[in-house]
């Protein structure tokens, strides 16, 4: 098994293209969506600062607002597509029958095996901080073995343990894809409930860890955008300096724990174009980050860059307001340029 130790997303993202630039260390691949290059072997990624979880690379142009929207989605315990097919209208392609999503974690975690595993790992840890049987499942034999279905999850389970007061997560994923999964939406989705589960729980993010089985990159476009972002071999850095290192960013989701899940209930009973009317919010993940986000979102679909641009600013923590910025500035580049009309 290879170990890739970095710092962050951005550093783990440099390290696993690196791997995928020397043969000797993958071979090519079929799969159900697509020919791959894939790791010989596992892949375990460690995540040492996991709360910097915003990739700020351009060349990977991916969707922050997607990104955090849905990780909250998935604190939510939801399975619904809507709020997602605001973002990628594309994620009805991964769905059975259009409207859900069978494989959804949050549904996994709150609902599906007929109890909400959340608050009890939480009080587990709480009562014995050296307990090593919080094991947060999603994957189920009876239905998802031999499923004959879009979306089964590819994430199985999560193992959540303290140690010097910090909460530690290793998640086990039967397959991984490098770009779209475990650097693209897994370091923020798994991220942010680590730290819901270590502030629920009182004690300070520890270190994410990602097994991932089948470790691969799917041969298309975003590989091409990609591939040539080069580390040093002598120090195995990247040549590019983390954007993390003039950016130190730790704006907490959650200051008021009581609120969050009536907040986080809040955000999906609204249609998004009428949310960001909505005020009273508290916690930092909605006042500071979600409803300023679809404020911006919600001009970008109209292609009111002006007003986009604006509403920027209500974006508190550095972070994702330079993803945001950098991913507006490109579509609004490309709607000046092309005319196009992308997500």
């Amino acid at each position: 098994m290879r170990v890739i130790n970095a710092r962050n997303i951005n550093d783990a993202l440099l390290m696993g293209i690196d791997l995928f630039q020397h043969e000797i260390n993958y071979r090519t691949q079929e799969s159900r969506n697509g020919t791959t290059y894939e790791a010989l072997q596992p892949i375990t990624t460690v995540y040492n600062k996991p709360w910097e979880r915003v990739l700020l690379l351009p060349e990977r142009d991916c969707n922050p607002f997607f990104h955090f929207i849905e990780g909250l989605w998935m604190l939510a315990g939801r399975r619904d597509l809507e709020p997602l097919t605001y973002f990628v209208k594309s994620m009805k392609n991964f769905s059975d029958d259009d409207e859900t999503l069978w494989g959804a974690y949050g549904w996994r975690w709150q609902s599906y095996f007929n109890k909400d595993q959340l608050p009890i790992i939480i009080e587990m840890l709480k009562k014995n901080p050296d307990d090593r049987r919080c094991v947060l499942q999603m994957w189920d034999p009876i239905t998802d073995l031999g499923r004959d279905g879009k979306d089964v999850p590819c994430n199985t389970n999560i193992y959540f343990k303290i140690r010097d007061n910090a909460l530690q997560m290793t998640i086990c994923c039967r397959s991984n894809d490098m770009l779209w999964g475990a650097y693209g939406a897994n370091a923020v989705h798994m991220s942010m409930l680590q730290e819901y589960m270590a502030i629920a729980i009182g004690v300070k993010m520890g270190k994410y860890y990602q097994i991932s089985d089948s470790f691969h990159v799917y041969q298309n476009d975003v590989w091409d955008r990609v591939k040539h972002l080069k580390l040093n071999p002598l120090i195995f850095r990247s040549k590019i300096k983390n954007p993390y290192e003039n950016l130190e960013e730790n704006t907490p989701l959650i200051t008021n724990m009581e609120l969050f899940e009536p907040e986080l209930e809040r955000l999906f009973e609204y249609n998004f174009e009428e949310l960001i009317r909505t005020k009273g919010w508290v916690n930092p993940a909605f006042k500071d980050i979600a409803v300023p986000m679809l404020k911006v979102y919600a001009a970008h679909k109209k292609k009111d860059y002006k007003t986009a641009h604006k509403e920027l600013r209500w974006i508190k923590p550095r972070d994702w307001k330079e993803a945001c910025s950098t991913w507006i500035d490109k579509r609004e580049e490309n709607y000046k340029n092309k005319g196009e009309d992308s997500e």
